[in-house]
This record gives C-alpha cells, structure tokens and sequence, in this order.
C-alpha cells in the first residue's frame, strides 16, 4: 500500500477486528444511500481497524476535505475507503458532507471548459484535494487555492461516473 503524503499515516498493519453484534447496529444511520462520498472533516481523524474506539487506530488522517467513500454505516460509525483503497471505520463526526474530489495517479490539466479541447487553465500534483461544484456527465467543475476548471471525472477520486453534483 502506497503512503498518502501530508494525508494519512500508517499506524499499524494487523487484520481488521471482527464487528460487534448488538442491536445498536441500526441507531444512527443516516438514512442516506450507501456508498457514497463524503470528505472528511477534521484536521486529525483516526481510521480504526472497527468500529468503536475500542479498536486499533489504522491511519491517522491529518488533512481537512480528503474524499473517502463511505460503504457501511454502524451506529456511529462508517466504514470508508480513501483514494488507494485503504479502508476502515471512522466516527461520523469526523465526515462531511461537503464534496471534494482527490487527483490522482499523475498530474492533471484542468481546463477552462468541460473539453479536452479548451485552454488549460491549471495542472493539479497527484494528491490536490478540491471542492467540487458541479459535476455532469464526464466532467466535474473544481476549486482549490484560488483556482478553478473542469476535471475529468476519471482523474480524481470523490464522484461516481454519470453521478450528479451541485
């Protein structure tokens, strides 16, 4: 597993916890669809290996607005899955809501228009994390620093291909 620089840091690599059973598993889901994509909110969020604090630590995230995937909800806690795959529980006061996207693999042109074909208007490192505005079809329109443009949906980590935002 690739490191996440200034994003995460491994705190361990032991196997994932079994989950409790308890009729508790249903009280505080959110009723929204899963999966789906949050981002997260906090300068300091621990990934555990389950859910509760009563498991070990993982990762250690330590970025505002990096885009994790949320696959499971249990009480309070969501099972999420960052840019490289790397899952495990998180308490939901640590997400938002807010939609980001993450570039990914190399880096990326943003152009002025959602077309290959239009002027350049910024190139993203691998890592840039940006709010995402609006996103259809192929195309998601992002933010970050000052700058903004369209983005592939291909190029990042945060959306679902066709999937409407904004």
């Amino acid at each position: 597993m690739a490191a996440l620089p200034a994003l995460a840091q491994p705190v361990s690599a032991a196997a994932e916890a079994p989950l409790p059973t308890n009729k508790d598993a249903l009280k505080y889901r959110s009723g929204l669809p899963v999966p789906r994509f949050a981002s997260l909110r906090s300068g300091k969020a621990y990934m555990r290996a389950g859910p509760g604090k009563e498991y070990r630590v993982l990762w250690v995230y330590t970025r505002p607005g990096v885009p994790l995937e949320i696959l499971k909800e249990w009480n309070v806690w969501r099972m999420v899955r960052d840019s490289e795959g790397t899952e495990g529980w998180m308490d939901r006061a640590m997400l938002s809501q807010d939609r980001t996207v993450q570039i990914t693999r190399q880096v990326r042109t943003l152009h002025a228009r959602p077309d290959v074909s239009s002027p350049a208007v910024w190139r993203a490192e691998p890592g840039v994390v940006a709010r995402v505005t609006l996103c259809a079809d192929r195309w998601c329109r992002v933010e970050s620093g000052g700058r903004s443009g369209y983005l592939l949906r291909e190029h990042g980590f945060g959306t679902y291909p066709d999937e409407p935002v904004g």
